[in-house]
């Protein structure tokens, strides 16, 4: 960082902040983590700052690594070393001072990540010398984020000027640094960036039902928790984690594929965010239940192996996140011959999906009421109060906002078009005394193997689309031992009694696109009497039920996609920034569906 920048003060009116629930602060450039330290040192010490910091900044991947102690801070600057995410590119969530302060990294090139944040920002750090002939360009992306009367201070650079105003700042003054006002004369955007729902200006008002005591229900009951809100947790079982969720253990890890695909973009930012929360929860003394060996995907094919061993060359990941390894390596990883070469996830594992529901209905402390053993049967809104009833009738409880989180059921409770969830039936199998005793490391690929001790191994998961069976049977043991003998030879002429082996069956739900649907839900009737209108629309175009959430359809990623999605929901609630890249958001949107068949015109 050049000495104009880190001379710059912190913003231009620090009473800007002063009483206010959430302000933002976004820096085009990290440069070390010198203003993002400077500023979390002066919120603690002003007793007029806001409830909750936001920083946003931009970071390059080269830049990742170069992380600074500054002696005027060394405790500060000492936690962010000890939470710094691992060099990948992706939106990054670092959370400190029990959540009042919040990093948000956007890792990657600037000209192409910026225009995906989203966002509503108080205050801008422009580095006006990092951009020069692409000023234009920066300064309308900033624009597109500007929250009213937004400050900005930027050093000087000959063409900054012309294109501040262009993007519709007023300037203050021009010298050494520049100083400029978001106060668009015309209109410079289509859509207004994101702002708290209405019920949240108020404490009493935060108040939400969350229907599903799973990993997402739970997620999301933590995540509003910490933020204030008074949760009533419904579910029709008598204690959380009673279904998929309740499963002995789940494994976690992110994807490779050939393309950076959005779905391999949002499980990377879902596996890191996860492993932030979890490390949290850990430190406030809860055990998880979680393995720390890492996790070993074995590929399909030497062809695939191939292909994803370049893959991670070609996109850079570093071993800290992932590596290929060969056939001899990952036996001696796996502490068992494997079938072919894979590629290993060190941050991967396996983890008690029952332990972290727990965990986040413990976080929450008093904030949660939870009403067990309850049938939602509908929900009706009405003068801005949704209100459940069950099967009979008969009144549950009443809040603002009201948020989805009960798997397959979901899409009936919200009525959604066309039904675009369906019903997974997955069976497991529990080896006791196995040629499997020993494994060292899960092991994913086709079927899973999980060493929950020294002599017991967790395999599965048949998965059965629309079957409705709960009952365990011998012919999905014979299966699930198949699929895994087909990755760890040792299985090869193992055969016991499938009557004899103990097992489990859950029942997830999932989307056509194999996309969970994640954030508002879509006001289809007033949609579909627009429909000629909104035929060309994109999804912030599209009329939302006012405070209808939904967090459901996660398949058999629940514990990689459950965190984010609470962190999602939570901060469309409250206005905050985004937790990941708005195009990731619009892929899990649950009215991507409504607006597909908008597209097509099938409601004209």
């Amino acid at each position: 960082m050049n000495d104009t920048a880190r001379n710059a003060p912190l913003f231009h009116d620090r009473s800007r902040w002063a009483g206010r629930r959430n302000f933002t602060i976004f820096e085009t450039l990290f440069d070390a983590g010198r203003r993002f330290i400077d500023t979390w040192s002066t919120w603690r010490d002003d007793p007029q700052r806001c409830e909750r910091l936001h920083f946003v900044a931009l970071v390059e991947m080269e830049s990742m690594n170069a992380l600074g102690i500054f002696t005027d801070h060394p405790a500060l600057s000492q936690l962010l070393t000890d939470n710094w995410p691992v060099p990948v590119a992706s939106i990054h969530r670092l959370e400190f001072d029990d959540g009042h302060v919040v990093l948000t990294l956007a890792a990657g090139d600037a000209e192409s990540v910026l225009p995906k944040l989203w966002m509503r920002a108080d205050s801008f750090y422009l580095h006006s010398g990092a951009f020069g002939e692409k000023l234009p360009f920066i300064a309308k992306a900033l624009a597109r984020i500007s929250g009213d009367q937004a400050t900005l201070y930027a050093d000087s650079h000959p063409q900054l000027a012309r294109a501040l105003n262009d993007a519709g700042f007023t300037i203050d003054e021009t010298s050494q640094h520049v100083t400029a006002r978001f106060a668009p004369r015309w209109r410079v955007r289509r859509h207004e960036p994101p702002v708290a729902l209405a019920s949240t200006e108020h404490e009493d008002s935060r108040h939400a039902m969350v229907i599903g005591a799973g990993l997402g229900g739970c997620a999301i009951t933590e995540r509003l928790a910490s933020r204030g809100w008074r949760i009533t947790l419904i579910d029709r079982h008598e204690s959380p984690a009673r279904d998929a969720s309740g499963n002995p253990a789940g494994v976690f890890h992110p994807i490779v594929w050939r393309d950076d695909s959005v779905a391999a973009r949002l499980t990377r930012a879902g596996f890191l965010y996860a492993l932030h929360r979890w490390s949290v929860l850990e430190q406030h003394g809860h055990d998880l239940k979680r393995s720390h060996a890492g996790l070993l995907q074995i590929a399909d094919s030497a062809e695939d192996a191939g292909a994803i061993a370049a893959a991670i060359t070609h996109f850079g990941l570093p071993p800290a996140y992932v590596r290929a390894v060969d056939e001899h390596d990952a036996s001696h990883l796996a502490g068992q011959p494997v079938a072919r070469a894979g590629w290993f996830f060190p941050r991967g594992g396996w983890i008690s999906p029952a332990a972290v529901c727990a965990a986040q209905c413990a976080v929450a402390g008093d904030w949660l009421t939870s009403r067990f053993d309850t049938d939602v049967g509908r929900i009706e809104h009405k003068n801005g109060v949704w209100t459940a009833f069950d099967t009979t009738g008969r009144f549950i409880a009443e809040a603002p906002v009201v948020i989805l989180a009960n798997a397959g059921d979901a899409q009936r409770l919200a009525g959604l078009h066309g039904q675009p969830t369906r019903g997974v039936r997955g069976q497991l199998t529990l080896l006791e005394r196995s040629p499997l005793d020993g494994l060292r490391v899960p092991i994913v690929g086709d079927g899973y193997a999980v060493p929950l001790d020294q002599h017991t191994t967790l395999t599965g998961a048949t998965y059965d689309i629309d079957d409705t069976n709960p009952l365990v049977e011998p012919s999905g043991h014979i299966e699930n031992l198949e699929r895994v003998a087909r990755m760890l030879s040792a299985l090869n002429g193992f055969a016991p009694d499938p009557v004899s082996l103990n097992g489990r069956v859950a029942f997830r739900s999932v989307t056509s696109d194999r996309m969970p649907m994640i954030g508002s839900l879509a006001d289809e009737p007033a949609a579909r009497s627009d429909a000629a209108r909104l035929s060309g629309a994109w999804p912030l175009d599209l009329p939302r039920k006012p405070g209808l959430y939904g967090a459901f359809a996660f398949g058999s990623r629940g514990l990689i996609w459950s965190a984010l999605a609470a962190e999602l929901i939570a901060a469309q609630l409250e206005g905050e920034p985004w937790p990941v890249e708005r195009e990731l958001a619009d892929s899990v949107d649950p009215a991507r569906f409504l607006l597909r068949a908008l597209r097509q015109g099938e409601f004209t």
